[in-house]
């Protein structure tokens, strides 16, 4: 059975605001990597309150933004309309098939989103995200690599904890190890894997041009 996360981050949104304000550290790198490839369309896969959607279109970017909860996209949207931007904004759970057609994407960006899952429906998941991109197109993916200390957790399966206090109680939480994190993303050139400032594993890569 697939199993469906609970919806806390549409709760955190709703008590706290948008939470994230800052892009990521690695952002300008993103940028340049996708301007280079002469990209234009990016997934923000898990866009919450928007800091990427908003980054990103200022660079010049047609975005998409992907999300399961209603109240991150509302935040989104109002972020965006104060700054006079625009962006496609969908309600989604990321399980789910992507609403978008084959290779409609020239970069896909995830942080701190893909991990949220059993590894099974992760992989059905970075699945979706070669489905969609373009081949050669960019990813940007960062993912825990080391389980939340002081938060009591229940193991699920091999590397897969839900947190039974604290803000993301009951959402999955799979934690990677690097050797996991090449196979997972087989279907791209992985050109980079490294801890960034706050210890999460970033994951770069192209699609391969062959994709089954």
């Amino acid at each position: 059975m697939i199993h469906q996360p609970t919806n806390a981050w549409n709760t955190i949104f709703q008590q706290e605001g948008k939470v994230f304000t800052t892009p990521h550290e690695d952002m300008p790198k993103f940028v340049d990597m996708v301007t280079r490839n002469n990209g234009h369309a990016i997934l923000d896969l898990g866009c919450g309150s928007g800091r990427h959607v908003l980054y990103l279109t200022q660079h010049g970017f047609w975005v998409c933004g992907l999300d399961n909860s209603p109240e991150g996209l509302e935040l989104t949207r109002q972020w965006l309309h104060q700054e006079a931007l625009s962006a496609d904004l969908r309600h989604h759970q990321m399980t789910d098939p992507f609403p978008y057609a084959d290779a409609s994407f020239d970069a896909v960006l995830s942080i701190q989103v893909i991990h949220h899952a059993r590894i099974a429906e992760t992989r059905q998941i970075i699945a979706e995200i070669a489905r969609v991109l373009k081949p050669e197109g960019i990813i940007f993916i960062s993912v825990p690599q080391e389980k939340h200390q002081g938060v009591p957790q229940q193991k699920i399966e091999p590397g897969t904890y839900i947190p039974l206090d604290g803000w993301e109680r009951g959402l999955p939480h799979h934690y990677f190890t690097e050797p996991e994190l090449h196979d997972v993303f087989s279907a791209f050139s992985l050109k980079d894997i490294y801890c960034d400032s706050t210890r999460h594993y970033c994951v770069w890569g192209t699609k391969k041009e062959v994709f089954t």
